[in-house]
């Protein structure tokens, strides 16, 4: 396992140099985009209004809280921003980064093959934030610098974050189709039908 410190706009020269496994912090632009965003963009057609080149998309629905006042422009600060179940993403995902040049996902838990061949396809990689950490992920966010299509709710909108060191970011999917997810659980089948066996005849309920 390595670890890596990545600015965006990510370059795929960095993008081959990681492996499941391995742990990226990453500073830059981060721009959040669940499925009513992917979607939008795969299904609807409609271009992002963010230039998605290189950068990352976080799955995650976050609470913003405004802190500008009346007669100024709007400013909003993150109180929480958690990742959401990347699978839900999978029917569209790898249209999404074939259409945007995004280089990095983030989310929680692992996504499937038609995401892994996308991540062949495009040079990009899933990457996991640990779960029950939303606050801490917030705290890495240094500004929100705006937020788009927010006609699809607070969760569903397009915010654009500027983070620093934001991670620790695992890489579930790498650019080379290894889906650490799915690796996962062969070896803990292995291990599960392995230990079965060896109970037989210990147990008299199993025999």
């Amino acid at each position: 396992m390595s670890t890596f410190e990545f600015k965006t706009p990510v370059s795929d020269e960095d993008i081959r140099k990681v492996h499941i496994g391995d742990v990226i912090y990453l500073t830059g632009d981060i721009v959040t985009g669940r499925d009513d965003v992917h979607h939008r963009v795969v299904i609807g057609g409609k271009e992002p209004p963010v230039d998605l080149t290189g950068k990352a998309i976080f799955h995650a629905g976050p609470i913003m809280k405004k802190i500008s006042s009346d007669g100024e422009p709007d400013k909003f600060k993150v109180v929480s921003v958690g990742p959401t179940t990347s699978m839900r993403m999978e029917k569209a995902q790898a249209e999404f980064l074939a259409k945007t040049g995004v280089k990095i996902i983030i989310g929680k838990g692992g996504m499937g093959p038609k995401t892994t061949q996308g991540c062949i396809d495009n040079c990009a990689i899933h990457t996991i934030f640990p779960g029950g950490c939303a606050v801490v992920a917030a705290e890495e966010v240094i500004d929100c610098e705006g937020v788009e299509w927010l006609d699809l709710g607070m969760p569903e909108a397009m915010w654009k974050l500027k983070c620093e060191r934001f991670g620790p970011l695992i890489v579930s999917i790498d650019s080379y189709g290894n889906n650490l997810i799915e690796n996962n659980k062969v070896e803990f089948n292995t291990r599960r039908e392995k230990a079965l066996e060896d109970l037989k005849g210990k147990l008299s309920f199993m025999e």
